[in-house]
């Protein structure tokens, strides 16, 4: 593949796995949400997790209400990605309360209001759960290609928080080109079961 294609090809992938989890019905959205809920409900590091961060789904992604829900009736404090409109291509997480009013960002996607007293640096978060475009056996990652999951987290020191990557099966591909800014994943968690990639996240 040469580097100028590269771009195209990858855009392209992203279309074509975007497609594959839209067409997906609501039942079987429903489906693989609780399932994908059972399954990280059975990694020991989700288990011991105070402070964990997880998506507001759009656009296909898997759903992660029941995980929020069952985080909080656990004790745990639940985070969501917020885009900072001062700060270009910036993204920081912030606390997300039972009930409390979202509204979309210009990308269509559901956040708090902004309130930087309720933000977290990354770096205390235990659990960082991730939506996928693709996904690969080795843990590579395939975003929305703008990158903010992969600037919030660079400056991180691996191992803290875990980054686990939640997807529908049909979203998995032989291989993926891994890029120098890519955020290594530490497990993927689909409808069928868990990919674990580091082993101290399973212990």
């Amino acid at each position: 593949m040469s580097s100028s294609s590269e771009p195209d090809q990858r855009k392209l992938l992203r279309q074509q796995l975007r497609q594959r989890r839209r067409s997906l019905s609501p039942e079987q959205q429903q489906q693989a949400a609780a399932a994908v809920c059972r399954n990280l409900l059975a990694l020991p590091c989700f288990v011991r997790a105070q402070k964990i961060a997880l998506y507001l789904a759009a656009d296909g992604e898997v759903a992660t209400d029941l995980i929020a829900g069952q985080a909080w009736r656990d004790g745990k404090q639940v985070y969501v990605p917020v885009v900072d409109a001062q700060q270009q291509g910036q993204m920081r997480f912030q606390l997300l309360l039972p009930q409390q009013q979202c509204v979309n960002n210009r990308y269509a996607i559901s956040e708090p209001l902004w309130e930087p007293q309720q933000q977290l640096d990354c770096a205390l978060l235990d659990v960082v759960l991730l939506p996928l475009v693709g996904f690969d056996a080795a843990g590579g990652r395939l975003g929305m290609g703008g990158g903010y999951y992969d600037r919030a987290l660079a400056q991180v020191e691996p191992g803290r928080p875990a980054l686990i990557g939640l997807a529908h099966s049909c979203q998995q591909l032989p291989r993926l080109e891994v890029q120098p800014w890519d955020v290594p994943l530490d497990a993927v968690i689909t409808e069928q079961g868990s990919l674990v990639f580091s082993q101290k996240f399973i212990e």
